[in-house]
């Protein structure tokens, strides 16, 4: 069994819990360590007994708490070499033996739980989405995305429950207070996916047969939950997929602890 929770998701900070028997690891530590160890206990986690934190990438909202929970806990973080060179400072001082490294496109292990990185389009040093397996499951994870392409399709297949940015609607970005030169960088190819990228990526994924969907890393400023989980459905009703029926979807959430979901 999977048991599977977003804790945080959105431009102001991201963590996810994933865990398989003993197995039990944070996807990201964006938000103080504070706020994570809070979102952990209210789910009924231990901190101490995390196996590991994994990070996707260096920019913050994805690796503020990760030092302190490592140094606290005594937890490993898991990246990328590159990935590493970016964030060293950021992080902090980590322990060598929790200095962990993964090679992108490759598999590895951690407890139970098989992982594979794959890269993503992002402008950061070496940015990458997770896969889990765990027994007959898996479950994959993908923000941070600035155009979707075959690789990340291909990766994303099999998945049983998919989780997939919906950062922005393109009206509001384009009409937002935001500067110019940063609306070009989020809507650009290493930028962030759009609601309306999203809904294409996710009917591709229902029809090859994934039948649950998380929407997350919504922007605060150029999206609200309700009108990314509209454009979804509408474009899943296009080619006659039925939320409910079909597939389920639902929206994580930049500031609240979402649902446990156990597979």
């Amino acid at each position: 069994m999977i048991k599977f929770c977003s804790l945080f998701s959105g431009s102001s900070g991201n963590c996810i819990f994933i865990a398989a028997d003993r197995t039990k690891i944070l996807i990201d530590a964006g938000l103080s360590a504070k706020r994570i160890i809070e979102a952990l206990v209210s789910i009924g986690e231990k901190p101490s007994e995390l196996s590991a934190v994994l990070v996707s990438h260096e920019h913050i909202d994805h690796i503020r708490g990760a030092g302190i929970i490592s140094r606290k806990y005594n937890i490993p973080v898991f990246a990328n070499e590159s990935t590493w060179e970016a964030m060293d400072r950021s992080v902090g001082p980590v322990s060598l033996i929790n200095k962990q490294y993964f090679n992108t496109g490759r598999e590895f292990e951690i407890g139970e739980v098989l992982v594979k990185a794959f890269p993503i389009p992002h402008d950061a040093a070496e940015p990458v989405g997770f896969s889990f397996f765990a027994g007959n499951r898996k479950v994959t994870v993908a923000t941070d995305i600035g155009h979707i392409n075959d690789e990340l399709l291909n990766n994303f297949e099999m998945s049983e429950l998919l989780l997939l940015e919906s950062n922005h609607d393109v009206e509001m970005l384009r009409i937002g207070p935001y500067p110019w030169m940063l609306k070009k960088r989020i809507a650009g190819d290493f930028g962030h996916l759009s609601n309306e990228m999203a809904g294409k990526a996710i009917v591709h994924m229902a029809e090859k047969g994934t039948r649950r969907f998380l929407l997350g890393h919504l922007s605060r400023e150029n999206n609200f939950p309700e009108l990314a989980y509209q454009t979804v459905c509408n474009a899943l009703y296009e080619r006659q997929i039925i939320v409910g029926t079909d597939v389920a979807l639902d929206v994580v959430l930049r500031d609240k602890v979402g649902k446990v979901i156990e597979l």
